[in-house]
């Protein structure tokens, strides 16, 4: 996927998330200004923030985990969200600095929605 996205499509990395022994699980390749596509390696990401490695739903080459919307005012977001009666989690700062809140679509696909602070990596030169 790396290969493909960076070599082949030529999308460069801003950024790669590592483990605590220094090997990459994931990137985020720009796709201008300040909106990136996020592609992590699940075991990786599994043994950086828990949870269970599950079998792709799909078939091999055709999984997704999740898609990140860039939003700005997260708080105000979520609480429209949750009066709506979607189920929003509590809001966080992720490993890249970012605030951030996740709910599912309708047919139970994770969406991210991610607020970015004046430390976040998606925005450091």
């Amino acid at each position: 996927m790396t290969a493909f996205y960076r070599d082949i499509v030529g999308l460069p990395i801003k950024f790669s998330l590592k483990l605590p022994d220094g090997k990459i699980f994931g990137h985020y390749f720009e796709l201008g200004e300040t909106s990136f596509l996020e592609l992590f390696d699940q075991k990786g990401s599994t043994e950086m923030w828990g949870g269970e490695n599950i079998p792709p739903k799909n078939p091999p080459g055709n999984t997704f985990h999740h898609l990140c919307l860039q939003v700005s005012h997260l708080e105000e977001l979520r609480k429209c969200i949750i009066a709506k009666g979607i189920p929003a989690r509590e809001i966080a700062r992720g490993m890249d600095n970012s605030y951030q809140s996740w709910i599912k679509d309708p047919d139970g696909n994770d969406i991210e929605l991610m607020q970015y602070t004046s430390e976040s990596l998606q925005l450091a030169k």
